[in-house]
């Protein structure tokens, strides 16, 4: 089924459509930068439900639950930029190449995706041009801007995944920056010891599998970290908030001593 020729059109979004970035604190000059990829569930109006049963979108393959509002609380309380992308990861993963087999997943966690699994070249294409490279322009030019001293990309990871507990509070992913990650899990101890932070856990850090770190930290030499929070920590707004400003104030303790 080609899902994108229901519009009668070579075009993916229309005006009804939501822009796929939204940038908070956009003037600011502080020189840390939050980013959020998976914060939306949006699914553009072309593409219809994805051919998903009702109520999967809200599930952990859908988005990152609890990500964005942890990360607006933490802009908030830093008075830093905040790139948020509105669309579901289901509709193209924008922390993955593009190329890579799993940034418009056929299924996701058991879960299959219709339209990803009908998708055309034609579809794909239109979902890499107006969704991720609208986004990772925003981010090279946010990366670009001085003094950045470093980025940081907000994420939430389920407690449960293929059958195995995931039992850390909160994990730190990293490749060849080591050091920031071991100072934040440092700061963060002495603000909650019984924290248990996972180092490059649930996840590893890979240039076929992964984007905001390879791509835009790396090859800039910018300090950064990829935290992934235990989404059953942010579902509710107290749990955002808890999250957000011990985050925030660890970030600040950490631009302190650069």
């Amino acid at each position: 089924m080609a899902w994108l020729s229901q519009k009668g059109s070579d075009r993916l979004l229309g005006p009804q459509d939501p822009l796929p970035v939204e940038i908070v604190n956009p003037d600011s000059a502080h020189a840390l930068l939050l980013v959020c990829e998976h914060a939306g569930q949006a699914i553009p109006r072309a593409l219809g439900d994805l051919g998903l049963a009702p109520g999967e979108i809200d599930r952990h393959i859908g988005w990152d639950i609890g990500a964005e509002a942890v990360a607006r609380g933490m802009a908030q309380r830093l008075a830093c930029p905040l790139l948020i992308q509105r669309y579901s990861r289901l509709v193209i993963d924008c922390n993955r190449p593009p190329q890579a087999p799993d940034s418009i997943p056929p299924i996701s966690d058991g879960t299959p995706i219709p339209a990803n699994r009908d998708a055309e070249q034609a579809e794909r294409a239109a979902r890499i041009a107006e969704i991720f490279e609208p986004f990772d322009r925003a981010l090279s030019t946010y990366m670009a801007r001085k003094p950045r001293l470093g980025a940081f990309s907000i994420h939430s990871f389920t407690p449960r995944m293929g059958g195995v507990d995931r039992p850390w509070d909160i994990g730190l992913l990293f490749r060849k920056d080591t050091a920031t990650s071991a100072r934040l899990a440092e700061l963060l101890q002495s603000v909650d010891p019984e924290l248990a932070i996972g180092m490059n856990q649930p996840y590893q850090v890979d240039s076929l599998s992964d984007w905001f770190v390879p791509q835009h930290c790396e090859t800039r030499g910018v300090a950064h970290s990829l935290i992934e929070i235990r989404n059953d920590h942010i579902a509710t707004a107290t749990g955002q908030e808890r999250w957000a400003a011990m985050l925030a104030q660890v970030l600040g303790r950490w631009l302190k001593e650069r």
